[in-house]
């Protein structure tokens, strides 16, 4: 059983769509407590960047060098982190800067995740926005029904009699699955604005679609396509809310990024002929 796909065709539809249809009874607020992730292909498994370490017909190939990865970069990252930083947030900072980790990037926000949906430049390509219900997950795998920081994994790891970072590495495989959202440290601005978040497993085998399937969670995962013909469009209104690079990544490097994307090509293209039949439309907006 796939997860459940809806189209949206603008910034709007999108909005409508993860909106509660009901305020909560106890703020009576309209409360979403989903992450979102983008993704510029909406067939594609949802893999780490740990999975996709090895050949592109061949993902989880090289997942038993995590240790062998994450003890390199201490090694020769010790000029630029601060010393008193503890293993977990070295985790945090590694994946931060593009090291390959178990770690799933995610946002509290599906503008953020819509933005990433539509960066790469693929032709004729139907974006995804993936809506995870990570409350729904902990429950299964009875977890407070909390964000985790990092002391709330240390706490749930040592009650599984798992003491480090390491043991983690080499035991979890072997304890009891599990997956669970994480809540990084504030380490710089970038994680601050695109309202940042992690899930992490105890099983690097497997995509984490498939690891949520295979533990009856199909339904705490929901897709929002983007269709190519639509890309354009959605991109141009993430640009007029201000979504984009020059303000999700605040450096020079952000500031560049938006300018040459801003001033480059349309990406989607014209939408192909033969399209297959429509998925459910969202509802319209309250």
């Amino acid at each position: 059983m796939r997860p459940e796909l809806t189209i949206v065709e603008s910034l709007p539809e999108l909005i409508a769509s993860v909106t509660p249809e009901e305020p909560e009874a106890e703020s009576g607020r309209r409360r979403n407590y989903a992450v979102y992730r983008g993704m510029s292909d909406v067939g594609a498994p949802l893999l780490t960047s740990l999975d996709r370490l090895g050949a592109p017909d061949a993902p989880h190939s090289k997942v038993h060098l995590e240790e062998h990865i994450l003890r390199n970069f201490l090694r020769y990252s010790k000029p630029y982190v601060r010393t008193d930083q503890a293993e977990w947030e070295l985790l945090f900072t590694a994946q931060h800067h593009g090291l390959p980790t178990r770690l799933l990037d995610w946002s509290y926000s599906p503008l953020v995740a819509a933005h990433f949906a539509t960066l790469d430049p693929v032709p004729r390509s139907d974006r995804v926005v993936w809506q995870l219900d990570w409350r729904r997950m902990h429950e299964r795998f009875g977890l407070k029904p909390l964000a985790f920081l990092v002391q709330d994994l240390i706490e749930e790891l040592q009650r599984r009699g798992i003491g480090s970072l390491g043991e983690f590495f080499a035991r979890a495989a072997d304890s009891a699955p599990f997956a669970c959202m994480l809540e990084p440290p504030a380490m710089d601005h970038r994680i601050t604005v695109q309202s940042a978040a992690f899930t992490i497993t105890s099983d690097t085998s497997r995509a984490f679609d498939l690891f949520l399937a295979e533990h009856g969670l199909e339904g705490a995962l929901r897709g929002f396509v983007l269709p190519a013909a639509s890309v354009d469009l959605i991109r141009d209104q993430l640009d007029i809310c201000a979504i984009d690079e020059r303000r999700l990544f605040p450096d020079l490097d952000g500031v560049a990024r938006e300018v040459r994307r801003y001033y480059a090509s349309s990406a989607a293209g014209p939408a192909l002929p033969d399209r297959p039949p429509p998925l459910r439309r969202a509802a319209p907006g309250p």
